[in-house]
Formats: structure tokens, C-alpha cells, sequence
């Protein structure tokens, strides 16, 4: 029988199958912050178990560290004792862990493919849900929760329902200043936050074949906000190029022999899908949310959707509440929603080359006067070492950004970088729900150039026109 990608992943790492239609999976590799992960080692100490291979975890403090003044340490209380607890419980069990003032340090989906800590056909867990962007490297990857931290870190095996096989095939050439991030909202706001439940939902077509390996990321962490735990993307060149001579990908022979293997992590031919969507993306704009829910999405040159619309008449009631929470009206011209704030960065925006796509913008150029804050946060300190090598530091301060260190930052409002009531920023972040980036916040999702374009007019503006 011929067999999809995510059927072979699961196949690789199937143990056993239960009649309750759940099956025990192998873990290979378990990534860990400091949110999610002290309940499961405090339930560990409590049961007298022990972490059954600690070469399999990878951890790294992100969510609620200091952007900022770091050396000043943790101000809040909370943060700072789960902070101190991933520290111990690291220490203590001998795990692999990237300090605060460890370069390597940064959001943990930065830092696990840029270390070649995950590799092709790997199983991937971590206590968050956008652990999906490791499916870019063709590894079924997917979040857990506390409960299954725990259970991983003392088994290395999960329970898992298998889910169905969703094709989503792009084709057509990406526009100009249309990146991944834009094409993940257009999925999103065409089959919705539901559209991909149930499934694993691999990237097919010549428009994902030309994506970069960070642009695949980006596609494969917003994968999870269309309600499908897994993304994927197959392997090809790109994928072994990018794995290769990372500080822990495998050397000599046993490259060679992995390679071997990778180059078989592709879907068979003929390969059933329980189901198919095609997207033609060639005229499609750069997008924006509007609303409360990554669905909420229109194109940058377009206008927000109308009460009327046939579209949403089973949701006119989601629309009304988001329009009154967003402080927007019906069919309002997406360019004249102006902001206070700006945030680049997130483990769904905050690689190399999206930064070099804001210094393109930037360059040369002044934040508008309304804007009170725009920051640029990197996902890792080598992407902030690496862009500081290419002077892109200096275009974004003399443009009026402020340079961060690397954590989540304004992704979620867990940390100092918060929106304050009615606030409204443009975000390179992956989810607007209400509340997301602090109470009352308004948060607009966007690509990282639609996000410097919007910082340099104060307002939101088709990238293409300027």
C-alpha cells in the first residue's frame, strides 16, 4: 500500500494499537520550556520516577524571560520561579539546556532546527502547540500537555490518536512581498480555525517547493491555528542542505546514512488523502487579521467584511463581537486602521531572513510619530548575532525599533512586553484572540513587511505600494 508522509512517520513510530482507537507512539526528541515542563517534574519526584532517556530532551527558557535589561533579572515573581525551576530540575536530572547567557539561548522552535537538535522523520513533543513548526523538516511534530510532559519525560512513549491525511496543494507563483505568513492566513480565512481538525495537513505543490526551509516553518507553526496539531512539509534538497553540519546534526558516515533515509520521507505517488484543497495563490495580496481568531483575515489592499455577507451568516454574531473588541467598523478600509505598536518577532516570525526583509523595508526610513512602541525581537542570540554581523541592528534603531534579546516576548502577555488596554499593534505573532498580547490588546497579524511597512505610516498600507 502507498503511503502519505505522516502515514509513514506514524508507521516508523508506531508501538502498539489499543481497541479504543488510541495508539502508543516513540518519542524522539522532547523540547521543553519553563511553562509547561515544573508540574511534570514535581509529578515525576512525587511517583519516584526517573527521565527514561534524557538525551532526548532539549530545554530552554522563553516564554517569560526579559527582553530587555536582562542582566536586571526576572521582575516577576511567578516568571521567576518558573524560571529558577527549570534551571534546578535541568541540573538536577543532567539535561541539555540553553542559559539565559547562553548564545544558543531563544524561543525553543528557534533553537531545536537551528542546532539540528530535530532532524527529518523525527517524532517531536513539547508542552506548546506550535511545536508544528518542526513539521517543516518533514518531522511529525505536535504539542502536549503538562500531563503528557510528564509521561514522555518518564516513558519516552505517548498516546495519540492517528489522525487523517489532509493534502493542501499550492500552486502558482508567491507575489511579490507575499511571504509564508501571508499564505498561512489566506489557508486560515478560506477553511477556518476548525478546517484542518482531525487531520495532519502536509504542504504540497510548486509554491511550497520554492519556499526557504524558514518560510516552511512560518507555513507549519500556523499550521496548528487551523486546528490541525500536525503540518508537514517533505523533504528535498533544501531540507538536507539546511540539517547539514548543524552543531548536532549527525557527521561523516552517519550523515550519510541519514541522508539515505530523509530522501525516502516523501508521500508515495499514488498516496491516498482522506482530503485535498487546492490554492492557487498568483493574485493573491499580502493579508491582515481584523478580528478575534486567525480566520479573521483579509487581503491588505481589501476592506473588513460585511454583516451581510452570505459568507458569515452563521457566524454574524463572532463578527459583531470582534468588531466591537477590535474598536472596527464593516466594510472599513483595511489602510485606515492606524496602531500604536509594532512586535516583529515570535517562533512563527523571528528568523534571519525575516529580519532582513524588515531592514529592506526600514532602511533609510523613521517610525511614524503615532507609533508609541515597535520592537524587533530576535528568536535566538545567534539570529541577533547574526544580524548585528550584517549591520541590520543599526538600520532598525536608526529607524527608531527598539533591539532586543530573544524570548517570546509580545507573542502572549506572560512576560514585561505587553499591549495596555485598547492598545492595537501589528504583529508578526500567530494567534489575536482576545487578551492574547495583554488585557484589552488589539492585535493585528500580520507578515513581518507588512509589519515595518505599517510602522513606518502609522497605519496599515499595502508593502508593494511603497
Amino acid at each position: 500500500m502507498r503511503k502519505t508522509l505522516y502515514d509513514k512517520l506514524w508507521d516508523e513510530h508506531h508501538i502498539y494499537s489499543y481497541d479504543n482507537g488510541y495508539s502508543l507512539i516513540y518519542i524522539n526528541k522532547h523540547l521543553i520550556h519553563e511553562v509547561t515542563s515544573p508540574q511534570a517534574f514535581e509529578g515525576l519526584k512525587q511517583a519516584g520516577r526517573s527521565i527514561w532517556r534524557k538525551k532526548s530532551v532539549m530545554a530552554v527558557p522563553d516564554h517569560n524571560v526579559p527582553t530587555t535589561l536582562r542582566e536586571a533579572g526576572i521582575k516577576d515573581p511567578i516568571s521567576k520561579i518558573q524560571v529558577d525551576a527549570l534551571n534546578k530540575n535541568c541540573k538536577t536530572n543532567d539535561l541539555l539546556k540553553f542559559d539565559l547567557e547562553d548564545i544558543r539561548q531563544g524561543i525553543v522552535h528557534v533553537v531545536g532546527p537551528e542546532q539540528g537538535i530535530i532532524l527529518p522523520g523525527m517524532t517531536v513533543v513539547c508542552g506548546d502547540s506550535h511545536t508544528s513548526t518542526h513539521g517543516a523538516l518533514a518531522a511529525l511534530a505536535f504539542g502536549i500537555g503538562t500531563s503528557e510532559v510528564e509521561h514522555v519525560l518518564a516513558t519516552q512513549c505517548l498516546l495519540q490518536k492517528k489522525s487523517l491525511n489532509m493534502n493542501i496543494k499550492v500552486n502558482g507563483k508567491m507575489p511579490e512581498y507575499f511571504y509564508s505568513k501571508d499564505l498561512a492566513l489566506l489557508i486560515i480565512s478560506q477553511i477556518g480555525t476548525a478546517g484542518g481538525t482531525g487531520y495532519a495537513i502536509e504542504y504540497t505543490g510548486n509554491a511550497i517547493r520554492d519556499l526557504s526551509m524558514e518560510a516552511r516553518m512560518t507555513l507549519c507553526n500556523m499550521t496548528i491555528e487551523a486546528g490541525a496539531t500536525t503540518g508537514l512539509v517533505a523533504v528535498d534538497e533544501k531540507t538536507i542542505s539546511y540539517v547539514e553540519n548543524k552543531p548536532y546534526s549527525p557527521k561523516g558516515e552517519n550523515f550519510s546514512s541519514a541522508k539515505k533515509y530523509w530522501e525516502n520521507l516523501t508521500s508515495d505517488n499514488d498516496a491516498l488523502y482522506d482530503k485535498i484543497i487546492d490554492i492557487d495563490i498568483s493574485e493573491s495580496s499580502p493579508m491582515i487579521t481584523w478580528g478575534t481568531s486567525p480566520e479573521m483575515a483579509v487581503g491588505i489592499d481589501g476592506k473588513l467584511p460585511s454583516l451581510d455577507d452570505e459568507r458569515f451568516s452563521s457566524k454574524r454574531q463572532d463578527l459583531l463581537n470582534a468588531f466591537s473588541y477590535m474598536g472596527l467598523k464593516e466594510k472599513q478600509s483595511v489602510n485606515s486602521i492606524e496602531l500604536d505598536k509594532i512586535f516583529i518577532g515570535s517562533c512563527t516570525n523571528s528568523r534571519i531572513e525575516d529580519l532582513r526583509i524588515v531592514a529592506d523595508i526600514v532602511k533609510n526610513k523613521k517610525i511614524a510619530n503615532n507609533i508609541k512602541s515597535a520592537i524587533i525581537v530576535p528568536g535566538s542570540g545567534l539570529v541577533k548575532e547574526k544580524a548585528e554581523n550584517e549591520g541590520l541592528d543599526k538600520i532598525f534603531t536608526k529607524s527608531g525599533f527598539e533591539w532586543r534579546s530573544p524570548g517570546c516576548s509580545m507573542c502572549l502577555g506572560m512576560n514585561d512586553d505587553k499591549l495596555n488596554e485598547y492598545e492595537r499593534c501589528a504583529s508578526t505573532s500567530n494567534r489575536n484572540f482576545e487578551g492574547r498580547q495583554g488585557r484589552l490588546g488589539r492585535t493585528h497579524l500580520v507578515s513581518p513587511a507588512t509589519a515595518a511597512a505599517a510602522a513606518i505610516h502609522g497605519h496599515f498600507v499595502d508593502v508593494r505600494d511603497m
